[in-house]
Parts: structure tokens; C-alpha cells; sequence
């Protein structure tokens, strides 16, 4: 898994890092954990500014915040939830999901888009109860994007320490990759056969 991702980046260059950070968004087992920390791993081997690897990861990720919001602006939150019902399972969310994310946006606020960025599960979900409560767009894009330089910048930075500061690492990024890659596609399978064994 980790070859590919490292081809894509190096195929794509900068753009391939928003492109999969994008991806991410939507699709739950490409982790934002592997893509960044590769990316900035890659940075500090020559071709990329680790800056650059930022941005475009930052942009990516933005694009896929932006995506869900623009689905909560446009779709009914009954017809959200009726889809999520149906199809949801296959995106490892439920319309019990949807309803947490927006008791967290309701109780929090604006701040809720920020710190939701930094979560693991909420940062594709808190875009769509800004969607639905009509949240205006330039503070939702604020609010997502510092919380999403923080995280794309950390993960970016780690992979860069690790290969300034430990070139043997590169003998166990392989394992490292795949150790957090099965463990997503693992729970990814699991919950997607929990909430089909449950009707959703």
C-alpha cells in the first residue's frame, strides 16, 4: 500500500498530495496518517518543499471539507439521512453519526469546525452540520483551514523528522505503513459489516 502512495506522490508530485489528501475525505481507509507523514517523508528526499506538501495537502483536504459542507447547504437533512440510511454503511456512517456531529457543531459552535478538523472521525463529518445550519462560508473555510494546517502540518513534519533525524527508518516504513493501513482497513470492515449486520 505505502508503494503506491509513494508513486503517486512522486508521479504527481505536489499535486498528487492533495489529490489522495482529497480522497481521504471521502474515503475512510486512505488515512491522512499514511499520506502526510509519506509526503513530508518524501520532502526531505529532494523534489518537494515540505512547505509545498503542506498547501497542497492543506488544499486537498479543504476541498474535501468543502465538498460535505456544500452537501449540507444543498440537501435537506431529512434527505441527507434517508441516503445515509440506505448507503451510508459504505462510507462507515450512520444517521446517528450525522446527528452527533451536529449536537457537537450546535454545543460548540464555529470553534466546533476547527477542533473537528484535528479529530480522526469528526473532520469529515462537522463540514455537513455547518452545511445545514447555513454556517457562512468564509467563516467555515476559516475555522476548517487552521484546523487543517495544524494537522497536515504536524503529520507532514513528523514524516520529515523521521527521515532527517533517522534515515534507518526507511527499513521500517514499510511495516509502519502497513501496521496503520490494516488497522484502518480494519476498522473500516468492521464497522461496515456491524451497520449492515444492523440494517443500515
Amino acid at each position: 500500500m505505502d508503494g503506491w502512495i509513494i508513486e503517486a506522490i512522486r508521479s504527481l508530485g505536489v499535486p498528487g498530495v492533495g489529490l489522495l489528501m482529497f480522497l481521504e475525505n471521502v474515503f475512510p481507509p486512505l488515512p491522512s496518517e499514511v499520506v502526510m507523514p509519506l509526503a513530508g517523508y518524501l520532502s526531505a528526499r529532494g523534489g518537494m518543499s515540505i512547505w509545498a506538501v503542506v498547501a497542497a495537502g492543506s488544499a486537498g483536504s479543504l476541498a474535501g471539507a468543502a465538498l460535505w459542507y456544500a452537501v449540507g447547504r444543498t440537501v435537506s437533512e431529512e434527505r441527507l439521512l434517508g441516503w445515509v440510511e440506505r448507503h451510508g454503511a459504505w462510507l462507515a456512517m450512520t444517521p446517528e453519526d450525522v446527528g452527533r456531529a451536529r449536537r457537537f457543531f450546535q454545543d460548540h459552535g464555529g470553534v466546533s469546525v476547527l477542533v473537528g478538523r484535528l479529530l480522526p472521525v469528526v473532520r469529515t463529518l462537522i463540514s455537513v452540520p455547518a452545511g445545514f445550519s447555513r454556517m457562512p462560508l468564509v467563516p467555515f473555510l476559516l475555522y476548517s483551514a487552521v484546523g487543517t494546517v495544524l494537522w497536515t502540518g504536524l503529520l507532514a513534519w513528523v514524516g520529515r523528522f523521521f527521515a532527517t533525524w533517522l534515515p534507518q527508518v526507511e527499513r521500517y516504513l514499510g511495516v509502519a505503513t502497513w501496521v496503520v493501513i490494516g488497522a484502518a482497513l480494519a476498522w473500516y470492515v468492521h464497522r461496515v459489516v456491524g451497520l449492515k449486520r444492523a440494517g443500515h
